[in-house]
């Protein structure tokens, strides 16, 4: 059977989260009896079809018992169109689903006995927070002894033990979205998948639902796949990341290899905020390579991937590695600052290089640091191992 969860909304009592789940090592997150080893999913060879539309290009993809993983890509990537194929809403064109040794796609939804989170299905309004959460388990001709402990210990694990009796009604969006949250996993499901679930809430609760659902995998041992397109949201929850494009699977890594080492433009360009620079392959010697950016001037950083002397290719660095100098003698990238914009805890400056292009690049804002006024002649400046390059 696959189970839902329902309509998230906002909630005004909402707190504010670290960005990265490195950030969490030392939480203490007691272990749930709800909580039983999570299944190895594994897509093999899968391809989705409309007709002469590939939507899913014959992919391989192996997820890991207990793992989060996410599936991160713009509309029309595939990761909707892959998670609604382990669902079972939509059929293989091509190619297997396997949950551990069971072949999924080839059995109905209902006999696939996974959870699934969606963004606007809602709790059922006419019954209570308990009987939402039981209604699962009584699906399944639970006992009602065994309802009663495992409801009890679901709606503990979303800290919602005062608010059984209540209707959904009566309850703030954030409430709503734990009790569903319980309801998915109160019947223990192997593998947990995750369409865009926190999509419809504000900035603030969003984050604070990060924390809660990155404590619940803590909590459980639930294999989850996780969609979204929002990449700090990603880069928050995950363990390992996989960017798609077009159906095509562009790179998988950990949140920290896909920022710091993208292997090609667009995940470059497509995770977090980089500056693209082009240029032709002069130099390359073990993993660094050399660009003849512009006017003869050339930059070096490490390479991700394979690109071939003579070749085109781009230079990329994060902006909060780039140092914004009015030193002349100091040897980088020349500019002219364009114009800014104060947005609290950034400056965005726009410059624009010797050759016409414009650049934008974040920088924090800190206390007594230089404002740069336009016209200001300046120089970029990074450190060489802070820059990548990729075809």
């Amino acid at each position: 059977m696959v189970d839902f969860i329902f309509d998230v909304r906002n909630d005004s009592n909402s707190k504010k989260t670290i960005m990265n789940q490195n950030k969490f090592p030392d939480i203490a997150s007691e272990p749930s009896n709800l909580g039983k080893l999570g299944g190895a999913l594994r897509f093999e060879a899968v391809e989705k079809r409309y007709g002469d539309f590939v939507a899913v290009k014959s992919l391989d993809l192996s997820i890991a018992p207990g793992e989060f993983l996410t599936l991160l890509g713009p509309s029309g990537s595939g990761k909707t169109t892959l998670l609604s194929m382990g669902a079972g809403f939509q059929n293989v064109s091509e190619g297997a689903i396997y949950l551990d040794e069971r072949r999924l796609d080839t059995l109905p939804p209902e006999k696939r006995d996974i959870g699934m989170v969606v963004q606007n299905y809602a709790l059922f309004p006419h019954m209570s927070v308990f009987r939402n959460v039981a209604f699962p388990l009584r699906m399944r001709k639970v006992t009602r002894s065994e309802v009663e402990a495992k409801v009890k210990e679901a709606l503990e694990l979303v800290e919602l033990s005062d608010q059984t009796e209540k209707f959904p009604g009566q309850l703030s969006g954030g409430q709503q979205q734990r009790v569903a949250l319980a309801r998915a996993v109160v019947f223990q499901p192997q593998l947990l998948l995750m369409d865009e679930p926190l999509g419809a809430l504000d900035r603030r609760l969003r984050e604070t639902v990060q924390f809660e659902l990155i404590e619940m995998h803590r909590k459980l041992s639930t294999t989850v796949v996780y969609v979204t397109h929002d990449q700090v949201e990603a880069l928050t929850m995950s363990d390992r990341i996989v960017v798609l494009q077009d159906g095509i699977v562009q790179q998988i890594g950990s949140p920290k290899e896909i920022y710091q080492a993208p292997e090609n433009k667009f995940v470059a360009t497509f995770i977090g905020n980089s500056i693209a620079l082009d240029g032709i392959v002069k130099k390359i010697e073990n993993k660094k390579c050399q660009l003849s950016i512009q006017d003869g001037f050339e930059l070096s950083g490490t390479l991700t991937s394979t690109v071939r002397q003579g070749e085109r290719a781009t230079l990329m660095v994060r902006p909060e590695r780039i140092e914004l100098s009015v030193d002349q003698n100091v040897v980088g990238l020349r500019a002219v600052i364009k114009s800014s914009i104060f947005m609290g805890d950034l400056t965005r400056y726009t410059v624009q290089l010797l050759d016409g292009k414009e650049l934008d690049i974040d920088q924090p804002t800190t206390h007594g640091q230089i404002d740069f006024d336009n016209g200001a002649q300046i120089s970029l400046v990074w450190d060489e191992g802070d820059a990548v390059v990729v075809p």
